[in-house]
């Protein structure tokens, strides 16, 4: 078993070399790779084989690792999107596949899954590349196809292709999951937000049908783009089966203006959030009830996400800038999701 440190491409480079050599052969040579860094993608690497005099290009790949030395639970059981994805791409929907996966230690040191690199870049929504139009109108487009493709992943027929892979999680514990989260705030003010934010959660939970595959992220920095176009949806690390509004209000929440701050607020403007909900609406064919309340619950969960994460940059334990930023939106991000929970509204 190799010993690596995913954060160091050198290191990795051996055991990578190795495994590849036994896929394609002993002229296989991995080169160019790098940490993918765009869109805080974690233990994420791009990186291609090639063999021969002529350098001919047998496979363009991006992998996946475990952290080593984590409970493989959720997002951290990395090898648990290979069955998924494989199943979603013979679909025909817009995923890469996966041609090599390991579930233990034995070639990489720690779990992992190897994807086919699709072309396009994500358009990460408060710092897109700078390839992007960013005028309302391309910026409107990019939401729309994404919207479009998240009416198809949810049209997948899980129980027919993927039994086994997972039972569905409750939709309350999609609100109870966060309260260690919120614990963590650095301001008082926001854990008090917070949790009226979640009490009014709680009190007017819906039923959570319709039940299906969720992504759990879904929005345009986890899908790529082409000229334009969009070509896959990536970044499943958070996938569950469950109540699909989840993605839509997600989407929803990034596309609604009052939750952000002028100096922190993703590039556009987006869609309205009732376009995006309009869109998705006509795509499956139906009506659904209750759509503002997932979207006040995306709200709760990035405001907690931000609470967690800008105490873990303060206090030095993982430093990144960019929560700081957030730190911005926290209030607003609370305060329209109990806006959005008002009776009325529910």
């Amino acid at each position: 078993m190799s010993e690596v440190s995913p954060l160091e491409p050198a290191r990795l480079l051996p055991a990578l070399q190795g495994y590849m050599g036994r896929q394609f052969g002993t002229e296989a040579r991995v080169e160019n790779l790098s940490v993918m860094e765009e869109g805080h993608a974690g233990l994420t690497f791009g990186f291609e084989v090639r063999a021969g005099g002529d350098r001919r290009l047998l496979a363009s790949l991006v992998l996946k690792l475990a952290p080593p030395g984590v409970r493989r639970l959720g997002n951290t059981d990395v090898y648990r999107q290979a069955p998924l994805l494989r199943a979603l791409h013979a679909a025909g929907l817009p995923v890469p596949d996966v041609p090599f996966a390991g579930a233990d230690e034995t070639d990489l040191g720690t779990p992992f899954i190897m994807m086919e690199r699709l072309p396009g870049r994500p358009f990460v929504v408060w710092e897109p590349d700078a390839s992007f139009d960013r005028s309302s109108a391309a910026v409107a487009s990019l939401y729309l196809q994404c919207t479009s493709a998240l009416a198809d992943l949810h049209r997948f027929d899980w129980r027919r292709h993927l039994p086994d892979w997972e039972a569905p999680r409750p939709l309350g514990e999609e609100i109870l999951r966060w309260d260690g989260v919120l614990a963590k705030a650095p301001e008082p003010a926001w854990v008090a937000a917070g949790l009226r934010v979640r009490e009014r959660l709680l009190a007017h939970l819906p039923d959570g049908a319709p039940i299906g595959l969720v992504h759990g992220d879904f929005q345009p920095g986890n899908a790529l783009y082409e000229a334009g176009r969009l070509t896959g949806i990536i970044d499943w690390e958070l996938s569950s089966i469950g109540s699909q509004l989840l993605d839509l209000g997600w989407l929803m929440m990034f596309a609604d203006r009052a939750n952000w701050h002028r100096d922190w607020t993703p590039v556009g403007p987006p869609p309205e959030p009732e376009a995006l909900r309009a869109t998705y609406e006509t795509a499956m064919g139906r009506h659904f009830d209750r759509v503002t309340w997932y979207q006040a619950l995306a709200g709760y969960r990035l405001g907690a996400i931000a609470c967690l994460n800008v105490r873990l940059h303060r206090t030095g334990r993982r430093p990144d800038a960019m929560w700081e930023k957030f730190a911005l939106v926290v209030p607003s991000m609370f305060a329209r999701a109990e806006a959005l929970l008002v009776p009325e509204n529910d």
